[in-house]
């Protein structure tokens, strides 16, 4: 059931990526896009907790858990929207999941998971998957163009990687995960608040950021719950990389949708995401 609910993150974490770089394709504040999503989630997660029956009971720990991982998922996320605005989906998307290494490496180092040879092979391939996918630009205008935005992907893929962690450790420690979850909606709203305000100069609502929020925060919801759940019941650095598989969902839209050309390096990149996958369920 972990390997289950990792691949439904897996799907919205795929479909979030391009609803993302939909977004970023034209010039909107991008801190109003972060806090119309930390709304929706917000109201989402209460809905969730009022539907399982849970009572909401919040001490220091879980103030302390909360607050962090939201800080560190809502800046992350906040990075990621900020990269695709120079940056391809796919190329950002695999930047993003390459947190593959540092979850894996943490949860050795932090949590004494067992690093075993088959973990180790899955983890390899899906790197392999992300470095084969990853194209150099083909002159130097371009790479002092996106590297800017490329150190600020993989800025959000460190983040993204002590998220995993944090969230694993409070569930090591008996958080409430929903709970933990309730909490990083807030954090949300107040991230993108304060980057509105600060470097964008303004709070200004409109039709589109309103319904690309309520999209996003659906999808961000799906995301964070189905990964809570597999990491509820299965090792953070097996459960973790499989839904970091999710640029393989983000490949196939945007190529579809005619967003960017589906050629034969990204055939490979499909073979081995989909080997990965395999190997790490496994694991």
């Amino acid at each position: 059931m972990s390997v289950g609910f990792a691949l439904l993150s897996l799907l919205f974490a795929g479909l979030l990526d391009v609803v993302f770089k939909w977004y970023a394709r034209i010039d909107r504040s991008r801190g109003m896009y972060v806090l119309g999503i930390g709304v929706v989630w917000t109201a989402l997660q209460c809905l969730i907790i009022l539907a399982s029956g849970t009572t909401i009971s919040i001490d220091g720990q879980m103030l302390a858990f909360g607050l962090t991982a939201g800080l560190l998922l809502s800046v992350a996320n906040l990075c990621l929207i900020e990269s695709l605005t120079h940056v391809d989906v796919s190329l950002a998307s695999t930047i993003y999941r390459l947190n593959t290494i540092g979850v894996v490496a943490l949860a050795v180092i932090l949590l004494g998971e067992p690093l075993t040879p088959v973990k180790a092979t899955g983890v390899v391939i899906g790197l392999a998957a992300v470095m084969v996918l990853y194209e150099r630009g083909r002159g130097a205008p371009h790479q002092r163009r996106v590297a800017l935005y490329f150190w600020l992907a993989v800025l959000a893929a460190i983040l993204r990687a002590c998220f995993g962690i944090v969230t694993k450790a409070a569930a090591l420690r008996g958080v409430d995960l929903q709970l933990l979850l309730l909490l990083n909606g807030p954090v949300w709203i107040l991230v993108g608040g304060v980057y509105a305000i600060f470097r964008e100069r303004g709070l200004r609502v409109t039709a589109a950021k309103v319904k690309y929020s309520l999209v996003s925060g659906s999808l961000a919801c799906g995301v964070v719950n189905f990964l809570m759940l597999a990491l509820a019941l299965g090792e953070a650095s097996v459960v973790v990389p499989i839904a970091n598989m999710s640029f393989l969902v983000a490949l196939l839209i945007s190529t579809g949708q005619r967003m960017e050309r589906f050629t034969s390096r990204k055939l490979v990149v499909v073979a081995l995401t989909v080997t990965a996958i395999v190997v790490l369920a496994n694991a």
